[in-house]
C-alpha cells in the first residue's frame, strides 16, 4: 500500500511516520535528500524508541568516480539490508537518489556476505 503524505512542518513528517509504523507493517520511507533521511531517522528513533529504524546511505559518489565507496558506508547498507531481509527492520528509510540504484538480489547477498559479532 502506498501512503503519500502532504507536506508537513518541522517534525511532523516523523511524528506521523513513527504513528504509521507502530500500528501494523514495516515501513519503506523515501525521503528528498539524503539530509532528510538522516534526520528523518534521528527524529522517528526520538518519537519511537521502540522502532527498529534503518536507515540505507548513499554511496556518496559518482556513477563514474575511480573510487570506491567507503567501508563504513558499503558496511552500513549490507547490515540494513541484511536487518531488512530478515525481518528486523519496522522503518526502512532511504533518500530519493539512492532508492533508484539497482540492488543485488537477497540470495546474492546471503551468500556473498558474512557477519562478525563482538
Amino acid at each position: 500500500m502506498r501512503i503519500d503524505l502532504p507536506p508537513l512542518a518541522g517534525s511532523a513528517d516523523a511524528l506521523a511516520v513513527a504513528r504509521l509504523a507502530g500500528g501494523g507493517p514495516r515501513l519503506a520511507v523515501v525521503a528528498a535528500s539524503p539530509l532528510d533521511a538522516q534526520r528523518l531517522q534521528e527524529e522517528i528513533s526520538w518519537f519511537s524508541p521502540a522502532l527498529r529504524t534503518h536507515l540505507l546511505p548513499d554511496w556518496e559518489t559518482l556513477p563514474y568516480d575511480s573510487f570506491s565507496p567507503h567501508q563504513d558506508l558499503i558496511s552500513e547498507r549490507l547490515a540494513t539490508l541484511h536487518a531488512v531481509v530478515r525481518g528486523e527492520c519496522d522503518v526502512l528509510i532511504v533518500a530519493a537518489s539512492t532508492a533508484v540504484a539497482r540492488l543485488a538480489p537477497p540470495l546474492f547477498l546471503a551468500g556473498h556476505t558474512f557477519f562478525l559479532k563482538k
